[in-house]
């Protein structure tokens, strides 16, 4: 029983100290290419909002999503961004980021011609490498919580993708705790991922945005 219990204490030492790495590695990596002001943050034709739900589980409305909206729309009027894709989560038609995403940019004031929909943005990684793949964007703005653009800049790259991150205002309490939490599993999947050869799931037709 003792070597039992000397074994799951190494397996959770191991992995604890991989957790920690990990997070090290990506804040180091992203560290030079985040943006908290729009007159700092250099010129993009393009930024990127990684997708979230308009609404929490329990019917409250969903900060992440709130902020990202209003970062967009700061990043679109200050003339650093002139197009903007939307890449988010269309599992079902009864769940479509992406077009959500749009209805409530538009409301804002940004012209419709220039927002694209990415509905197959089902993981950060999809949505950076179909921005390139399918969007043709080798530099772009990604826009999302400096812990999610954190990610996001690390795996454009691994993928010789120029990403620079505009930070949306952060969402404190238990719901950003929640979400904190899981970024730590999800900067270890970045690695898996990158081990793996891991792709998109779907990738598809091109699609142009203007020059």
């Amino acid at each position: 029983m003792n070597k039992i219990i000397y074994k799951l204490y190494k397996l959770a030492l191991c992995t604890l100290l991989l957790i920690m790495l990990t997070n090290v590695w990506v804040e180091y990596t992203a560290s030079n290419y985040l943006y908290n002001t729009t007159n700092e943050i250099p010129y993009n034709k393009v930024g990127v909002v990684l997708g979230t739900s308009k609404y929490l589980v329990n019917g409250q409305e969903n900060l992440f999503y709130k902020y990202r909206i209003a970062a967009a729309v700061k990043l679109y009027n200050s003339g650093k961004i002139k197009y903007i894709i939307i890449s988010g989560d269309n599992g079902s038609k009864y769940y479509d980021e992406p077009t959500t995403f749009k209805k409530d940019l538009i409301k804002q004031g940004v012209t419709e011609t220039h927002i694209f929909l990415d509905y197959a943005g089902f993981r950060t990684l999809d949505s950076v490498i179909r921005a390139k793949a399918i969007f043709g964007q080798q530099s772009f703005t990604v826009i999302s919580q400096q812990f999610h653009n954190e990610r996001a800049i690390t795996i454009g790259n691994l993928k010789g993708i120029k990403v620079i991150g505009y930070n949306a205002k952060d969402v404190k309490g238990h719901s950003g705790l929640k979400v904190k939490i899981r970024e730590l599993l999800a900067r270890v999947k970045v690695l898996i991922d990158e081990i793996t050869f891991k792709q998109p799931k779907f990738l598809g037709e091109p699609v142009k945005i203007p020059n």
